[in-house]
């Protein structure tokens, strides 16, 4: 059988199975990671935006194969990425994460300190717009994870500042499936501003990229040399 011929509850429960498998057969969060999480579930509104387990090793492991010595992170929320980033690091990276919500600094203080790699990690509160052309970096390494309707913004800010054979990585350009809507509510700003960033990343001639279908969908990007 087709798996378009199975119902939607059907392919639901299908993914949650391979999920679960997945989950049971990768490395383990660890205890700061799963106690970040479970606290995000029960003080946060939308504990489902962190990156979770899978995204987060998958994260790591993009640090340790490419060695990134900075990082640009817009977008950290819970710094549950930005934690699980900090772990496939050199002593000598630092991670430069971005947060406009600043709060959200009383949840993430008590993780970043707790962190053996919090010397990694620096976060700067505010508008992302404002911060990076301060920032004087070039980084080797881009995490979007901020507001949707932002995403082709922040793509043009932080293009300049890649290092050619740099990547960018984008959360969440699958969004749930509504961005493979025939009709898109255009005042659905969010799915809009995915939809557009995804037109804009498909015909940017400049660059190579793949839209991984784990979790909610995470686009690769790579600066050629």
């Amino acid at each position: 059988m087709k798996l378009t011929e199975f119902s939607a509850w059907e392919t639901i429960m299908i993914c949650q199975h391979f999920e679960s498998y997945i989950l049971n057969h990768i490395d383990e969060e660890n205890a700061l990671l799963s106690a970040l999480s479970r606290d995000a579930h029960v003080k946060l509104l939308r504990p489902r935006m962190i990156s979770g387990h899978l995204q987060g090793r998958i994260l790591k492991m993009f640090c340790r194969m490419i060695r990134p010595r900075r990082i640009l992170e817009i977008g950290t929320y819970t710094a549950y990425a930005t934690l699980c980033m900090a772990e496939g690091l050199t002593d000598d990276a630092l991670i430069h994460s971005i947060e406009i919500n600043d709060e959200m600094e009383p949840f993430i203080r008590p993780f970043l300190e707790q962190s053996p790699d919090k010397d990694k990690i620096k976060i700067h509160w505010g508008d992302a717009c404002d911060i990076v052309p301060t920032l004087n970096e070039v980084f080797d390494m881009v995490f979007i994870d901020a507001d949707k309707r932002d995403y082709c913004a922040h793509y043009d800010l932080v293009f300049p500042y890649v290092r050619p054979g740099g990547m960018i990585l984008a959360d969440n350009t699958l969004w749930d499936g509504k961005i493979t809507e025939e009709v898109i509510n255009h005042s659905d700003r969010r799915t809009q501003g995915i939809a557009d960033f995804n037109e804009k990343i498909k015909n940017d001639r400049r660059i190579e990229k793949v839209i991984l279908p784990i979790r909610d969908g995470l686009t690769v990007i790579y600066k050629p040399i």
